[in-house]
């Protein structure tokens, strides 16, 4: 198993929000600014890379029917190690992200790593699993916040950008401008990633037909 391709698997081929359409919750909630969506993608990600370790080393000894409900505690006991460092040391930003840091507790992505992946996997395979999926999770709401926050407030991580350039899209930082933000970047995404599979699924047809001539022209 390559460890690099279990990496950028979760960044582009497998994009935890932009491909495989999960933790839209926060995606769409929390991403009214650039800011916000990377202070809750960097908390998922931490979440995310301490469960994926814990219960790859713990994957042996714990009861297939109870795995559940042990994954579970796992994952609630780093967010509660998250939570407490943003009041202690961000109050502001975990103002901003309020209800959906405890939330993370049952954010899809990882408690479907962990058993997908984490409870299957030794640990160093499970560490870049964790970074993949958490760093693909943070540029997605990274690029939506971007786009929110630009369009909406024409700011960038509070930055004033489009001054006397247009007027800001107030529906961009509301719900509808999540949803809005949200199609326009997977579109995008999808487009880029077809176009590169087609690409090489193009490459390798030539040279299967230039290879094919060859040999009937050799018979």
């Amino acid at each position: 198993m390559n460890m690099l391709r279990i990496f950028t698997t979760g960044i582009i081929k497998e994009n935890p929000t932009l491909k495989l359409v999960l933790g839209m919750c926060p995606a769409l909630a929390v991403t009214t600014t650039a800011k916000n969506g990377v202070g809750m993608g960097i908390a998922a990600t931490f979440v995310l890379l301490g469960s994926n370790v814990v219960i790859s080393l713990l994957r042996k000894f714990i009861p297939g029917k109870v795995r559940i409900p042990a994954f579970i505690t796992i994952i609630a006991g780093f967010v509660t190690v998250v939570q407490l460092l943003l009041k202690a040391y961000l109050p502001s930003l975990d103002r901003e992200l309020g209800i959906f840091i405890p939330l993370i507790v049952v954010n899809c992505i990882i408690l479907a790593r962990a058993e997908i992946f984490a409870s299957n996997n030794p640990v160093h395979y499970s560490v870049m699993d964790g970074l993949g999926m958490g760093l693909g999770f943070t540029f997605a709401l990274f690029t939506i916040g971007s786009v929110r926050e630009f369009f909406g407030n024409g700011t960038w991580f509070g930055i004033t950008l489009t001054k006397n350039l247009f007027s800001p899209a107030i529906i961009m930082i509301l719900p509808p401008g999540g949803f809005l933000a949200f199609g326009f970047i997977m579109a995008i995404m999808n487009k880029l990633t077809n176009y590169g599979i087609r690409n090489k699924t193009c490459a390798t047809c030539d040279l299967e037909c230039a290879n094919a001539g060859k040999k009937e022209a050799a018979s």
